[in-house]
């Protein structure tokens, strides 16, 4: 298994308290693993959008002395591995890299298979299942619900936001909810961070997939599990958190023991139906 850049950025993290400004910096760090040990104060402050003394900040709140120091260490953990007489890869090329990239994160991260289980058994209790998602996060939030209602009795899709969004989540609480499943993903609405306020107030336990384990959306939620989107293009791109839904319906399908049963019922309806060209 590979140890990337943004999983050693990942592990210099871990274990401190960061303020939200600092979760911003560390987000981009992680966005951007290989390029970090090269930029400089002013350049990593323009990334994440903040100002050059936060990012000094940021370096002593991680036991720096500032933030040559942390780039130092940075330079020396996480060399990076271009190759000297490689061609070098137009911008489509290295958009599909970069995805590669958080995929391989993500497998790193799936090695310990504990907190999907847990999820897994968390949402397949939850009757009914309410998932979601608003803008950029909408479609994995819709993409999930499709093949989740395959399998559960009883999926209901937030993917709209406006007034009616807390009503949606008392009406499914009322009927036996007793978790959500969130997709956040940049940029993050505040109507999310309000959503899942709202939800847990109610007794919901929330899951939540972000692109980053210091996303807004974090202290928000019971257990969120990471998986980092591509920011290559003019927008971004959300291969991994789309894995990782997948990833998170077969480890609910797990705990599910009418999951086949209701797959075979299914798949029997279409072909009388003839649904599918085949």
């Amino acid at each position: 298994m590979s140890d990337s850049p943004a999983a050693r950025l990942q592990q210099l993290f871990e274990g401190h308290r960061l303020t939200p400004t600092q979760r911003r910096i560390a987000h981009s760090m992680v966005r951007r693993a290989g390029d970090v040990p090269f930029l400089s104060s002013v350049e990593l402050a323009e990334l994440a959008g903040v100002s050059q003394p936060s990012v000094t900040r940021f370096a002593v709140a991680l036991g720096f002395d500032g933030y040559p120091a942390l780039r130092k260490h940075l330079r020396e953990v996480a060399p990076t591995e271009q190759d000297a007489g490689a061609a070098p890869y137009n911008e489509y090329q290295q958009a599909v890299l970069g995805e590669i990239e958080n995929l391989r994160h993500l497998a790193e991260l799936l090695a310990d298979p504990a907190p999907v289980e847990r999820a897994g058994r968390l949402l397949a209790a939850s009757r009914p299942l309410p998932v979601l998602g608003l803008r950029a996060a909408s479609s994995q939030a819709r993409g999930f619900s499709y093949f989740a209602a395959k399998v559960h009795p009883d999926v209901r899709l937030l993917d709209e936001g406006g007034t009616m969004l807390a009503d949606r989540i008392d009406t499914a609480r009322s009927a036996g909810a007793s978790a959500l499943l969130c997709f956040a993903l940049p940029r993050h609405p505040k109507e999310v961070v309000e959503a899942l306020t709202y939800a847990r107030a109610a007794g919901l336990t929330v899951v939540t997939v972000a692109d980053s384990a210091f996303a807004p959306v974090a202290k928000y939620s019971d257990l969120l599990i990471p998986a980092a989107v591509g920011t290559g293009l003019a927008f971004d791109t959300a291969c991994a958190p789309m894995l990782l839904g997948r990833v998170l319906l077969e480890a609910m399908c797990d705990h599910l023991p009418e999951a086949q049963t209701r797959l075979e019922e299914f798949d029997a309806g279409a072909a009388a139906r003839g649904l599918f060209v085949e």
